[in-house]
């Protein structure tokens, strides 16, 4: 018995290692930056204490980037799980080209943000295509990227983004229903809504909650939109988390500032995690 223990450990030992190095040290290092002020000079850096999270907490700015952050991820969310649910279900269905259709939706998943962020940015500026197809409905141009317009273009482009990972992970969790079960609900009179309601939502619990997670963590550390679409304005209105992090350590270089706001961050994730893992174990 303790020579099968050792062997485990020495084949877990690898990827512990790794694990150490590339995870858990750099949270360990985050958590002590966040108690610190001062930058990587020879000045170096102080012990604060709770000084960087009184200051997070006190500061305005800080309060309207959650909020963003909030809506956000709350806007981006439900579409990212409605549309891809539809599509799945009916692309689960045999019809023609059924599988180009799939290759179709699944290909923004393979372009990288920042191309997806350059496209949206060009599309929606005020001399862009958008704004070219309203003008023959006598719509005057919006500028969209500069307004309160600029919110829901990072959302749509989130959720366009998001759209082929879902729909793969719903067309996954519908194989794993039995087929007998529709067929017996048709047996018994049941149309297609009530097999919806009754036999294909049940059935993709644990897939939603896998969904539900997986997504609010992507719209979370969502940073390249923001970065090539808006650049956090029009006046900080769609400057998130992440890339208030990024502001104020790489613009700001108050290290410890961002590290502080890193760990909300980071606390909030955890929680998204262990939900999942709580209300999986449920379903």
């Amino acid at each position: 018995m303790r020579s099968d223990v050792l062997t485990a450990w020495l084949f877990l030992a690898p990827a512990i290692a790794i694990l150490g190095v590339f995870v858990l040290g750099p949270i360990v290092y985050l958590l002590y930056l966040s108690f610190t002020s001062g930058n990587f000079t020879r000045s170096g850096t102080r012990w604060v204490g709770l000084l960087n999270y009184w200051r997070l907490f006190s500061t305005p700015d800080f309060w309207q980037v959650l909020q963003n952050t909030f809506v956000f991820t709350v806007s981006t969310l439900l579409p990212s799980l409605v549309i891809p649910l539809g599509l799945a279900v009916v692309l689960d269905r045999k019809l023609p080209l059924r599988d180009v259709w799939r290759t179709a939706f699944l290909l923004p998943s393979f372009i990288s943000l920042v191309a997806a962020g350059l496209g949206f940015r060009w599309l929606f500026q005020t001399e862009g295509p958008i704004n070219g197809l309203l003008a023959p409905l006598g719509i005057e141009p919006i500028p969209w990227l500069g307004s309160a317009w600029a919110m829901p273009v990072l959302i749509l482009l989130s959720i366009w983004k998001q759209l082929g990972f879902n729909l793969i992970v719903f067309l996954a969790g519908l194989q794993t229903i039995p087929r007998n079960r529709y067929e017996a609900a048709e047996l018994d009179g049941a149309n297609a809504g009530q097999q919806f309601w009754h036999i294909t939502l049940p059935g993709l619990q644990p897939t939603f909650i896998f969904a539900i997670v997986t997504t609010a963590i992507f719209t979370l550390r969502s940073f390249e939109p923001v970065y090539v679409v808006t650049g956090g304005g029009p006046l900080n209105a769609t400057n998130i988390l992440v890339y208030y992090i990024y502001e104020q350590a790489f613009s700001q270089f108050d290290f410890g500032y961002a590290a502080a706001a890193a760990a909300v961050l980071l606390l909030a994730t955890l929680i998204l995690v262990y939900l999942q893992l709580r209300f999986w174990n449920e379903a």
